[in-house]
């Protein structure tokens, strides 16, 4: 039996490494793509040994790197002729301005922009799968967003609340537009709030800043595999497989802000994406 291509963006700790573990236990063939390959080498012995397969690889992907993601894209290609599963999961939040290699704001750069151009760049194996789906991870910060069009990387008056709300904002925004360019196909492009969970997203790795926090409020958020739990369901379950373009939290579709059903503002954020990234091929 052929296996089922899976990519997992940020596969390599929390609701990603969740995700990877539950697709391969399902008989997937997963590609984890890490920024770090250490860390990612190290994930990827741990789901070996919990699922005793090697139906799961690793693969480098910086998503803060427009270069990175155009070498992933292409070996994969060169690989694999169908890609039926693709998890934007990987996400960062940036207490301090931080910019990516090609000289974006991080959050807007790494969570949006970076599975941007990811995604694009693999349509045409999604397509050749029976049934592609993407499924984006967002977040309920999204109510709180606004596209900035005017300094979309935030270099006046930064703020991390600013940041994030506008990454996650775009992302529904994309899920949308991307939805609308696969009408007539049979790929699928759906997002999903999991929650709060309990992952090390805030906690700057070089310097810990952010930890305690972590800690102290680690008690009363959910486990990586309580929050992967509607990616899965996104994933697999054919209860989903003709719905587009919704958004879903607890495996149920949810009603979003009005900014998210923008469809002008979803176009506008389409064309800045593609500027940005320096085209789609």
């Amino acid at each position: 039996m052929k296996h089922r291509v899976a990519i997992v963006t940020g596969a390599n700790s929390g609701m990603g490494l969740a995700t990877s573990m539950e697709l391969v236990h399902r008989g997937f063939h997963v590609i984890m793509a890490c920024r770090n390959s250490e860390r990612g080498e190290k994930a990827l012995q741990q789901v070996k040994q919990q699922s005793q397969t090697n139906d799961i690889e690793v693969m480098k992907c910086d998503l803060g790197s427009l270069g990175s993601i155009r070498t992933f894209a292409d070996q994969f290609k060169q690989r694999y002729q169908t890609l039926d599963v693709l998890i934007n999961n990987a996400g960062v939040v940036s207490l301090k301005r931080e910019t990516t290699s090609d000289g974006f704001e991080s959050m807007i750069g790494v969570n949006h922009l970076g599975h941007f151009l990811l995604t694009n760049l693999l349509l045409k194996q999604l397509k050749n799968a029976e049934q592609g789906r993407i499924v984006t991870v967002f977040s309920g910060a999204h109510k709180a967003g606004k596209i900035h069009f005017n300094d979309p990387h935030l270099t006046k008056k930064f703020n991390v609340v600013k940041g994030y709300s506008q990454s996650k904002l775009a992302n529904i925004l994309f899920t949308r537009e991307l939805a609308a360019h696969l009408t007539n196909t049979t790929v699928t492009a759906n997002c999903l709030h999991p929650g709060a969970v309990s992952t090390n997203l805030g906690v700057n790795r070089k310097t810990g800043f952010g930890k305690a926090i972590y800690a102290a409020l680690r008690p009363f958020f959910l486990t990586s595999a309580e929050g992967a739990d509607t990616t899965i369901y996104l994933t697999t379950s054919p209860d989903v497989a003709k719905i587009s373009s919704e958004y879903f939290y607890k495996r149920k579709i949810i009603s979003t802000s009005a900014k998210a059903k923008d469809k002008a503002l979803a176009e506008k954020l389409w064309k800045w994406s593609e500027q940005e990234v320096g085209g789609l091929v």
